[in-house]
């Protein structure tokens, strides 16, 4: 994104509004820039809006509703939900009782 000074600007608004024929494409097309850009600087120079200024809102901070901040997090001191997740990953032990190359019990 280029930035223009100040007294480029007000250059361009006042040769747009010098030449009473011409249209914002033909001024921006001669001075250069896009034709939304002049637009906009003609349209703040009128006043219809304000003049964009850098950082003129405070940082947007992420919302994080109420019931996310109640969730168990890991690292938090929450484990329980670690227990839970290890206990249903872990396979059933069907060896359980059995030596090794005792045949596997029928069911």
């Amino acid at each position: 994104m280029k930035h223009y000074p100040a007294e480029f600007k007000a250059d361009a608004v006042a040769l747009y509004r010098s030449r009473p024929g011409a249209t914002i494409k033909s001024v921006a097309a001669d001075l250069g820039v896009n034709t939304e850009t002049l637009r906009n600087w003609i349209r703040a120079a009128d006043g219809r809006r304000p003049a964009p200024t850098r950082h003129s809102r405070p940082p947007r901070k992420p919302a994080v509703p109420a019931f996310r901040r109640s969730w168990p997090q890991p690292g938090r001191g929450s484990a329980s939900w670690r227990k839970s997740a290890t206990f249903s990953a872990r396979r059933p032990d069907i060896s359980q009782g059995r030596r090794a190359g005792e045949p596997l019990p029928v069911r």
